[in-house]
C-alpha cells in the first residue's frame, strides 16, 4: 500500500484555490454562519482567496462552526444537516480534491455514494443484477441510525492515516469534524460525526465505511452500498441472517455505528426489495409509491386553481420537475403508472384553464376557433369533474398542452433503461 508524506504544499496555491471555489460554486449552497453567500464571496474572490493562501501557509487557518439546518424526513423524523461557510467550504473542496483520488481507487467494487463516475443509476443495476442473474434474492436490508452524525472521529482519523501521513492535511481534517455548530447563537461541540451538508463528509463516510465493505468482502457476502444504504443480497434465508449478524456486529463493535433494528429487514425480491427510491422485485423494478406520492404533491401544489399567471407559465414550472422525476426514475418499469399520471395531471391543467375562462361563453369560442359546430353544453366552469368532459378534452386537447404550450410528456419517454454495471 502506498504512504503519502507530503501533500500540504499541493493546497498553497491560488490555482488550487480557484479550481475549489468553482467546484463549491457548482454545487450551489447557502450560506455558513457568518451570512456571506457565493455571490457575495464570488464579488471578492480575489482578496477572499489571497487571505485564505496565506492563512493555510502560516497554518493560522481555523474552521467556523457550521450552521445547523433541519429538513423534514420522509418517515416523519428529521435529517440534521450542518451548512459550513462559503470559505470553508472551498478548503474542504481543495483537500478532497487531494484526498479523493488516493482512496477512491481502492474502494469496494459496489459502493456507489457520492464517487467521481458512479450514480444511484449504477448502484441499482448491480443490485438488479445479483438479484437477477446470480439468484441472490434474500436481501439484509440495513438501516443505520443518523450514519453521518455518530461517525467516530478517532476511527474516521485512523482510517485516514493508512494512506496519508501528512500531519497538516490531517490537521485540517480534523479541524473540520470538530468546528462544532451553531443551533441558532448557541454553540454546541461535536464530539462525533461529519455533518451532512459538508463538502468532505461524503469522503469521510465512505473512508470509514469501506472497512465495513471489505471486511463483508472478505467474509464472502455480496453487498451495495450507496453512502449509508446497505444492501447484502445472499442466495437463502439462513445465510440473509448469518450476514445480518456478521454486519450488525463489525457496524456496531468495531465501527462504533448503531443499526435501526426497526427499520433493518430481511426481504425477498418476490415482495419487493425497496432501495434509492425503487423498489426491485425478481423480473421488474418499479418507483416507490412514496415517491409518485410525493410527486403528485408537488404538481398539485403548482395546479392549484388559485395559483397565479397563465397556463403556459404555469407548465413552465412543472416542466423542470417532471424532467428531473424521469431522469432519475427512468430506470424503473412504471409505463403505467406514468401514463396515469400524465392523465391526472392534464385533467388538473385543463381545471385550472377551465377557472382562468371562468365563463362557459370563453369556453364556447375557444371550441368554435377550433372548428367545433355549436350548439355547446353549458358546464361549470370551476368544476373538477367537468375537467374531464368531452368540451374540457376537445377545447384543451393533448396536443395543444404538449406540442404548443411544451408541457414535457412523460409517457414519450423510455422506461426500463439498462445502465452498465460497474
Amino acid at each position: 500500500m502506498r504512504t503519502y508524506y507530503s501533500l500540504y504544499s499541493r493546497l498553497l496555491s491560488k490555482q488550487a484555490l480557484y479550481d475549489a471555489f468553482r467546484q463549491v460554486k457548482r454545487n450551489k449552497g447557502a450560506a455558513g454562519i457568518d451570512g456571506q453567500n457565493l455571490s457575495a464571496f464570488e464579488a471578492n474572490l480575489k482578496t477572499e482567496l489571497s487571505c485564505l493562501l496565506t492563512e493555510l501557509k502560516e497554518k493560522r487557518y481555523q474552521a467556523q462552526p457550521v450552521r445547523r439546518v433541519t429538513i423534514p424526513k420522509a418517515d416523519g423524523g428529521e435529517r440534521l444537516l450542518g451548512i459550513p461557510t462559503v470559505r470553508d467550504r472551498v478548503v474542504q473542496q481543495a483537500v478532497r480534491a487531494i484526498l479523493e483520488p488516493i482512496y477512491d481507487g481502492d474502494f469496494h467494487p459496489s459502493s456507489y455514494g457520492y464517487r467521481p463516475g458512479r450514480s444511484a443509476h449504477h448502484a441499482i443495476a448491480k443490485a438488479q443484477l445479483f438479484i437477477r442473474r446470480y439468484h441472490r434474492q434474500w436481501v439484509v436490508d440495513m438501516d443505520l441510525s443518523k450514519c453521518f452524525d455518530t461517525l467516530d472521529h478517532d476511527l474516521i482519523l485512523r482510517q485516514f492515516r493508512r494512506k496519508v501521513t501528512d500531519g497538516s492535511v490531517l490537521g485540517l481534517l480534523r479541524q473540520f469534524l470538530r468546528s462544532g455548530v451553531m443551533v441558532g447563537h448557541q454553540y454546541e461541540a461535536t464530539p462525533n460525526g461529519s455533518p451532512q451538508g459538508g463538502v468532505i463528509s461524503p469522503l469521510v463516510a465512505n473512508v470509514t465505511l469501506d472497512a465495513f465493505d471489505q471486511h463483508m468482502k472478505r467474509r464472502g457476502h455480496r453487498i451495495v452500498r450507496y453512502a449509508d444504504d446497505i444492501l447484502i443480497l445472499c442466495g437463502s434465508k439462513p445465510a440473509a441472517h448469518n450476514a445480518l449478524k456478521v454486519a450488525t456486529a463489525y457496524l456496531e463493535d468495531e465501527l462504533k455505528l448503531t443499526v435501526n433494528r426497526r427499520k433493518t429487514h430481511l426481504a425477498h425480491s418476490r415482495e419487493g426489495v425497496a432501495f434509492l427510491g425503487v423498489v426491485i422485485h425478481t423480473r421488474f423494478t418499479r418507483i416507490q409509491d412514496a415517491k409518485l406520492r410525493g410527486l403528485k404533491a408537488k404538481l398539485k401544489e403548482f395546479t392549484r386553481r388559485n395559483t397565479g399567471g397563465g397556463l403556459s407559465e404555469v407548465i413552465r414550472r412543472l416542466n423542470p420537475i417532471l424532467r428531473g422525476f424521469m431522469n432519475y426514475f427512468r430506470v424503473a418499469n412504471g409505463t403505467r403508472v406514468i401514463k396515469q399520471l400524465m392523465g391526472w395531471l392534464r385533467r388538473r391543467l385543463r381545471c385550472l384553464q377551465l377557472k382562468q375562462w371562468k365563463k362557459p361563453t370563453r369556453l364556447h369560442r375557444r371550441l368554435k376557433q377550433l372548428g367545433y359546430k355549436p350548439p355547446f353544453k353549458s358546464i361549470r366552469m370551476k368544476s373538477w369533474h367537468n375537467a374531464q368532459s368531452p368540451l374540457a378534452s376537445y377545447a384543451i386537447p393533448n396536443r395543444w398542452l404538449h406540442d404548443e404550450l411544451g408541457l414535457v410528456d412523460l409517457t414519450r419517454q423510455r422506461m426500463g433503461l439498462c445502465v452498465p454495471v460497474l
